[in-house]
């Protein structure tokens, strides 16, 4: 795909090419070359309403395979054409019509986070990608123990003990920023809901609500509506 304009682009809208240009950002090579760098594209999320990280990977990818190059066409003998190829006709190519677009589709809400809480939601992904996988002691050995983390218990256990070639133990140092700690992955603070009442103190550009799981169908329905009144995002909407 060739993107020669700003609003080409996927997800891209009329009011977010003059914040781009704020940010001095006015072209689409000055966009390919501002999403190599992680502060850029931290404003953009930030900054542009309903556009997420992975809409900017999409882009990023797009504009980094370029124009297509049209290879120069050769020169080719013109060949005699039999009685049969000329009786045979190629069928007319038929333009592809795509599906329109969704006018009913509606982004997710996003929480209003401050620039040291994105901070340490990027260094908290950082670390969960290096953090080992807690297994429990001998779960290579029995198969009825599953890999379920229990910590290990006995007075010759070498794992306990902490020696070499055993698997990691969980420990304090492993853990995330404190600042956006039990924080859900999209940046919301997770509130369980059982209730419509429950709704009211609920503060939808930092909160999301969950709802719990022993709330039965008519009154989920009447929840997630009423969330919707309000503006607040659902973790876990009933499809």
């Amino acid at each position: 795909m060739t993107v020669k304009k700003l609003i080409e682009l996927p997800g891209m809208k009329d009011e977010h090419i003059p914040l781009l240009e704020k940010m001095g950002i006015k072209s689409v090579r000055d966009l390919s070359e501002g999403l190599e760098n992680e502060e850029v594209v931290k404003d953009i999320v930030k900054n542009l309403p309903q556009i997420g990280p992975k809409t900017v990977a999409k882009w990023k990818d797009l504009l980094a395979e370029g124009p297509a190059e049209k290879a120069e066409a050769e020169p080719v003998k013109a060949k005699r054409k039999d009685k049969k190829e000329v009786l045979k006709k190629e069928p007319e190519a038929v333009p592809k019509v795509l599906p329109e677009a969704d006018e009913g589709y509606v982004p997710k809400a996003k929480p209003e986070l401050s620039d040291e809480e994105v901070d340490q939601m990027a260094k908290r992904a950082i670390i969960s990608g290096r953090r080992p996988a807690f297994k429990r002691q001998e779960w290579h050995r029995y198969a009825k123990l599953g890999e379920g983390w229990r910590r290990p218990k006995g007075r010759h256990s070498k794992m306990k003990r902490g020696l070499k070639r055993r698997s990691p133990v969980v420990d304090i140092g492993y853990r995330g920023p404190a600042k956006v700690r039990g924080y859900h992955p999209s940046g919301f603070r997770e509130v369980l809901i059982h209730n419509i009442d429950g709704l009211e103190s609920v503060d939808p550009k930092v909160e999301a609500i969950r709802i719990g799981g022993t709330v039965g169908t008519r009154k989920r329905i009447e929840i997630q509506d009423r969330a919707d009144d309000l503006g607040i995002r659902i973790l876990n909407r009933m499809v």
